[in-house]
């Protein structure tokens, strides 16, 4: 298996996490390449990271989907639960934990560029976004496990980023219960030993 990867990528931070939480991280070759980079283009249209290729030669793209791939593979307790409520429970986290991704990234390209009225109202709306995630994430925290599903490794990955790149906008005040629950998740392997850098 191999993983077009970058060490700041909150959403390959995801799949190796994954990968680590079903004992898979060992069996991932790790190919650092540019998303302009045309060997990866070759292999993925949308020529971003992480893109994935199997032990087959099948190439799979986008964390979810990855995600997803590796809980097919091995026998460790699966992070994306059965049929059911605790299914749609861990799903409906990892699109919280996904779209406070979602909603970071683009923002904190467009604060570097010059501001104006429109671009304002844009990073603006990201952040409600964010915040209201957080929000949301902190009713729900006390019920969090560690780190046994594909919604808490998301979630989990989406505040570490927060952390990393919005160091600025803590997320933790008003938030003791996802605090709380972060603080000992952070020190458990999918997360400490995927700590991003760049």
């Amino acid at each position: 298996m191999k993983i077009a990867y970058s060490a700041a990528s909150p959403y390959v931070r995801k799949v190796m996490a994954c990968a680590i939480a079903r004992g898979l991280d060992s069996k991932i070759e790790r190919w650092t390449v540019g998303t302009t980079d045309p060997a990866l283009l070759a292999f993925n249209p949308l020529s971003k990271v992480p893109s994935f290729i199997t032990d087959d030669g099948l190439t799979l793209f986008d964390s979810p989907v990855i995600c997803e791939y590796l809980d097919s593979v091995g026998s460790a307790p699966k992070l994306f639960p059965a049929t059911g409520p605790a299914r749609w429970n861990a799903l409906r986290q990892q699109a919280l934990g996904d779209g406070i991704m979602d909603a970071s990234q683009p923002r904190r390209r467009e604060i570097a560029l010059p501001q104006d009225d429109g671009r304002k109202a844009y990073i603006d709306l990201q952040r409600g976004k964010v915040i209201r995630a957080i929000d949301a994430l902190e009713k729900e925290a006390a019920s969090f496990g560690n780190l046994a599903t594909i919604g808490e490794i998301t979630v989990g990955c989406a505040l570490g980023y927060l952390d990393f790149r919005f160091a600025n906008e803590p997320w933790r005040p008003g938030h003791p219960q996802l605090e709380a629950w972060y603080a000992k998740a952070v020190k458990l392997p999918p997360l400490a030993e995927t700590m991003p850098k760049g």
